[in-house]
């Protein structure tokens, strides 16, 4: 754990990311009336319903089946805060980014740090190499957290097993909800099915609502994607239901 954060500073400090995020955007974090803002997702239809975008200084979630859009909505709200100026961090437990694609969905990758982890889709009988790994993973996420830098950090456990995260205790997401309160970073938790999230943040379910007539193939492209966008609110106990076109890119990287 020590050698971990002195590495994990290190690159901070190398990358020149060790400044607060305070003070790498003058004036940005409280709206005029003195409370915490919200930071756009960059889908403007998605923005207006959930009021702004995701709240700051809350943890809030992403989930979806596989090949629902929940890559791309990432993706999206990562370029959108690096367009804004702001730093970002993905811990991305299996090493599933691929770069190019994140580079043509309008990601600053000078603005991004990027945590490669390592979990075993299918471990057989060692079920502890994935629960290592997940915790390797926490851990980067609480430093990073920590390190008050970041505008959004996102936290990808999308396609780790199911029961390998279920088996996280449900204190170790108190600990990170501590963490973020009351600062200027989004946290997204980004997975197959809700995990935990702040009382005041979001859950954002994707899913593919239609194939749109607009579908397009090609060796770069991939567009015309409809996909459905549910928004929970802890305190509101409702749910609002929104549409939303996204665009994905994919390298081809043959």
């Amino acid at each position: 754990m020590p050698l971990a954060r002195t590495q994990l500073e290190s690159l901070l400090r190398t990358r020149r990311l060790d400044r607060t995020l305070t003070t790498a955007l003058p004036g940005a974090g409280l709206d005029p009336n003195g409370g915490r803002d919200f930071a756009p997702t960059g889908i403007a239809r998605l923005d207006a319903l959930v009021g702004g975008g995701l709240p700051r200084g809350q943890m809030s979630e992403l989930v979806g089946p596989r090949s629902s859009g929940r890559t791309s909505l990432t993706l999206q709200m990562l370029a959108s805060a690096t367009v804004r100026g702001e730093l970002v961090a993905l811990v991305d437990a299996l090493d599933m980014l691929d770069v190019e694609s994140a580079a043509a969905a309008g990601i600053d990758l000078d603005r991004l740090l990027w945590v490669r982890g390592h979990v075993v889709s299918n471990p057989g009988l060692c079920r502890d190499m994935n629960q290592r790994a997940l915790e390797q993973a926490i851990r980067a996420l609480a430093l990073i957290l920590q390190a008050g830098t970041f505008g959004l950090v996102v936290f990808d456990v999308a396609e780790a097993p199911p029961d390998a995260v279920r088996r996280l205790p449900f204190t170790t997401w108190l600990r990170l909800q501590r963490m973020v309160e009351g600062s200027q970073t989004i946290c997204v938790l980004v997975g197959s099915e809700p995990m935990a999230r702040s009382s005041a943040g979001l859950t954002l379910r994707t899913g593919i609502r239609d194939w749109g007539l607009g579908m397009r193939f090609g060796n770069r492209l991939f567009e015309g994607l409809n996909v459905q966008t549910r928004v929970v609110r802890a305190r509101a106990r409702v749910q609002e239901d929104a549409t939303v076109a996204l665009t994905t890119v994919a390298t081809n990287c043959a």
